[in-house]
């Protein structure tokens, strides 16, 4: 049954010292007519063991499929520790820390992830973290154009080969602030944005260029030349970034000759499980320079008048409750929990074994792209190098051959064609640390067994 904190005796109590005969009579300014005459397509409620079973079976329905999805969100291995401690009653149960006397561990878990994000990225400062990947890149091109001092055109060039996702994403938040995004292609034979592409829409000022690393496609861009490019220019340069690949790829901070002057990203990899698409959490860092247009609150270390150690909100540049219109984001507060869990699972990994995470994922997905590459009429669409994910073109339509694999119980790959249809029957494919040698040769066998029915179709 629902809690009810007040007894019929408290509900007419009230009712007497106002004057009113019931609950009803309240809303008696609502027209009968607008009134809800029940919720007849709700089921009966159910009991706590019978939800517990109701959504078990849904469970089980999905089944276990074998993922080789990439494309934003990863399979990777979660140790055991990471939600046994991250679900424990301090850490699951504690909220936004206004009060820094009684938010001392939380306050503790945003310093360390930020400082674990900043000897990622390269770069000074992070933030606390934002609501996911794709919001973390509109919250930057929004910083990147308030930031920029010397471009005051409020024009960002976004490559195609970032997310569609992120851009659509992007496009949605900014597109009634006045900001342009202004597409840059790609080259059809490496699958990366080129110096080229960015001189044919670079006829007018630009505040900021957006460089993925690595891309869409699993291309790794060449970030140093973007970087150089863009900042000869007076653009600042967004980076964004996968988390596990900054194990062992150069970070932001290092690209060109200045880095990157912002980074940003999807925290998923970092000890979430896929979990249908969510919640999972943004990250974002940025040169020392632009922290006070940084969005979301960052955690401080101090010590106190007897030289304990001690933790503090030292920044909320965008408080809404403070700063209102001038605020400079609408998020209202962080994903504390998805926090806690990248701290704990990068504690737990270090930085040896995020390096080794990320070199078995780039071993695994090389295999599984040669392995499925000696199907007949299966070849890889680019020809620079990868990390993670590998782009293959199909010799039937990528649609029917997913739901061939589906059908075997092996989740394919995500569907290039839709998003970029210049491409034909194209096909994403990822294989993370936890893919074995056994399950890629099964997929290899699917797949050769789902294109002779989809040849045939």
């Amino acid at each position: 049954m629902p809690f009810i904190p007040h007894t019929d005796e408290d509900i007419a109590a009230m009712l007497d010292t106002i004057g009113v005969d019931s609950i009803d009579a309240l809303f008696d300014e609502i027209p009968a007519e607008l009134r809800a005459q029940g919720l007849d397509g709700i089921p009966a409620g159910l009991s706590e063991m019978e939800v517990t079973q109701l959504l078990q079976a849904r469970a089980r329905s999905d089944g276990e499929p074998t993922c080789f999805i990439g494309a934003g969100a990863y399979d990777h291995h979660i140790p055991a520790a990471v939600w046994q401690i991250t679900t424990r009653g301090e850490f699951y149960s504690a909220y936004t820390p206004y009060q820094a006397e009684a938010s001392q561990g939380t306050l503790q878990v945003l310093y360390e992830f930020q400082s674990m994000m900043t000897a990622l990225t390269g770069l000074d400062v992070s933030n606390a973290s934002l609501y996911d990947g794709a919001s973390a890149l509109a919250e930057a091109v929004l910083m990147a154009v308030r930031s920029n001092r010397k471009v005051k055109h409020p024009r960002v060039l976004m490559p195609r080969t970032v997310h569609p996702f992120y851009r659509r994403t992007v496009a949605s938040i900014v597109q009634h602030q006045g900001i342009e995004l202004v597409e840059v292609d790609y080259d059809k034979r490496s699958g990366r944005t080129q110096i080229a592409h960015c001189e044919a829409v670079a006829d007018q000022p630009f505040a900021a260029l957006v460089v993925p690393q690595p891309n869409v496609f699993g291309v790794l861009e060449d970030v140093d030349a973007l970087t150089d490019w863009a900042q000869a220019r007076d653009a600042l340069v967004i980076g964004v970034v996968n988390p596990v690949a900054l194990a062992l790829l150069s970070p932001p901070g290092d690209w060109g000759q200045a880095g990157a002057d912002i980074a940003c990203g999807e925290g998923q990899p970092l000890g979430m499980p896929l979990a249908s698409g969510g919640p999972y959490l943004g990250f974002l860092c940025c040169k020392q320079a632009f922290i006070r247009q940084l969005p979301g609150r960052i955690a401080g270390k101090t010590e106190d008048l007897d030289g304990k150690v001690g933790y503090t909100l030292t920044l909320q540049a965008r408080e809404q409750h403070i700063r209102r219109s001038k605020a400079t984001s609408n998020i209202c507060t962080n994903q504390g929990l998805l926090v806690t869990a990248a701290t704990i699972h990068m504690a737990i990994l270090g930085a040896e074994g995020l390096e080794r995470v990320a070199a078995a994922c780039h071993a695994n997905t090389a295999r599984l792209a040669q392995q499925l590459c000696e199907v007949p009429g299966v070849e890889p669409i680019f020809d620079a190098p990868a990390f993670h994910e590998r782009a293959l073109r199909l010799p039937a339509p990528t649609e029917t051959v997913l739901a061939g694999l589906a059908e075997q119980d092996i989740l394919g790959g995500f569907d290039l064609g839709h998003e970029y249809p210049e491409l034909g029957s194209a096909l994403l494919v990822c294989a993370t640390e936890k893919r074995t040698d056994a399950e890629i040769a099964a997929y290899r066998e699917a797949l050769t067994s789902a294109l002779v029915v989809a040849k045939a179709a």
